[in-house]
């Protein structure tokens, strides 16, 4: 087969940013398709650029892209300079491929891109056939650091699982699972346990593992896993813990306890009692690696870090007035927290929420923790070619509150189309009232961007 790949026949350059990224994700069609032969066969093709880089590899069902910008945001103030390899993206295709927070230029990206296009061509031709567009992704990202920028640290997010995860290639200094829950079953298998296998693919042996999972099923896979790696495991409730000190819009501060000290008070401004526990997780991997790889992060630094990060399209309030707050709750899990926090977090009279699905989603488990609070409910759809229809999400939606009739006594608005639905969203959010879009990240974008007047989105994974 090398010998197949070596004669390789010339190719077209390409010559925009724009060529370069449809380029990129014009290889959708080719699928999600698990299995790291075709990465590692492109890696080997540029000399394992990889194995030049210290990575931090974070998996896990939510939680990861928050934990990797809290990670990115210490390790900055720090002093280190870092990668931040991410997806899916909120507003440009640039997003997934950050050094100190700022994205890959387009020049870099096309120029990096070209470097790809012939082996990626070549490797088509090849019984493995061609590499998907997140492949794709995934080593342009690591030609990016290795080849261009250089960074100390690549913090380095999972796209999906773990296990056969095309990012799974790398040998990390440190393995993060933020949590295991109900979302990329029909992938990932149809159970926690099964989920949590798969997750547990990233624990390489000998590396330790920082993991906030919590149900009983999961905890003793990933147990499991350490143990035959002989990698060293700290959960979240055994060998660090979270205290909540006192919480309000923008503002938490918690208390932090592990095996090495203890840290108080410590201040994040996004939202969610889940964001602590994101951000737990990001200073055990950061206080293991102080014991175990010299990192050096002063504590002003780690406090600095923490109470700057952001992570857009995640309870993020874009409109004072009126006041609108998007969420990319797209699974179970996420709809629970976003419940929770609504609860708990802001004050409103009346609450009107938004809401795109795509199709391959677990709706009825997402909306059981919607329809209990809301006073309106606008469905929509969602400008992506795998949405959930508007009707038929409202059917559901109708079905469910005929089984409980006292609880769920919300108005029902079905709009097809997103920014009438938007617009409706805002005439009937009052001064007192708090406006919600949630769903998947592909509605986000779009909303975000049009609230925001950004020109430059491009959305997308």
């Amino acid at each position: 087969m090398t010998d197949q790949i070596n004669e390789q026949r010339p190719t077209r350059p390409l010559h925009s940013y724009p060529e370069a990224v449809d380029w990129i994700t014009g290889l959708i069609p080719f699928g999600i398709r698990p299995g790291l032969e075709r990465i590692e066969k492109l890696m080997e093709l540029l000399d394992n650029p990889h194995r030049r880089l210290k990575f931090i590899h974070v998996a896990g069902t939510n939680g990861k892209g928050s934990t990797c910008a809290y990670l990115t945001s210490v390790l900055q103030r720090g002093g280190y300079d870092v990668g931040t390899f991410t997806s899916p993206y909120i507003t440009k295709f640039t997003n997934r491929f950050q050094y100190n927070g700022v994205d890959i230029e387009e020049e870099t990206l096309l120029k990096l891109a070209n470097e790809l296009k012939p082996h990626v061509e070549a490797l088509a031709e090849t019984e493995l056939g061609s590499p998907t567009m997140f492949e794709v992704s995934t080593a342009l990202a690591v030609l990016f650091y290795a080849k261009v920028t250089y960074p100390d640290y690549v913090v380095w997010e999972t796209g999906l699982g773990g296990r056969l995860d095309v990012t799974n290639i790398v040998q990390p200094v440190i393995s993060v699972i933020t949590n295991i829950g109900h979302d990329h079953m029909d992938r990932l298998g149809d159970t926690i346990a099964a989920v949590a296998r798969e997750k547990a693919g990233i624990i390489k042996a000998g590396i330790p593992v920082v993991s906030a999972v919590t149900q009983p099923e999961a905890i003793e896979v990933i147990k499991k896993t350490a143990q035959e790696k002989r990698s060293t495991l700290y959960l979240l409730g055994e060998q660090f813990h979270e205290t909540e000190l006192s919480v309000r819009e923008d503002e938490q501060n918690f208390r932090f306890e592990n095996l090495f000290r203890t840290i108080e008070p410590l201040t994040i401004t996004l939202n969610g009692a889940h964001q602590r526990t994101n951000a737990a997780v990001a200073v055990m991997t950061l206080e293991v690696l102080r014991q175990y790889n010299a990192l050096v992060i002063e504590d002003d630094a780690l406090a600095e870090g923490l109470r700057a990060a952001a992570w857009p399209g995640r309870l993020e309030m874009v409109s004072q007035s009126p006041r609108i707050l998007l969420d990319g709750a797209h699974n179970p899990e996420g709809a629970e927290t976003l419940a929770a926090a609504l609860k708990s977090t802001y004050k409103y009279n009346r609450l009107h929420l938004m809401m795109g699905m795509l199709e391959n989603k677990n709706h009825h488990e997402v909306l059981k923790h919607i329809l209990p609070i809301v006073d309106t409910l606008i469905v929509t759809e969602p400008d992506f070619r795998m949405k959930k229809e508007a009707t038929a999400l409202a059917d559901l939606v109708r079905e469910m509150r005929q089984q409980r009739p006292d609880e769920y006594s919300f108005e029902l608005v079905v709009e097809q189309n997103w920014q009438t639905a938007l617009q409706k969203l805002q005439q009937l959010t009052g001064e007192t009232d708090l406006g919600v879009v949630t769903g998947t990240l592909y509605l986000i974008a779009d909303v975000r961007s049009r609230i925001m007047y950004n020109s430059d989105s491009e959305k997308g994974w």
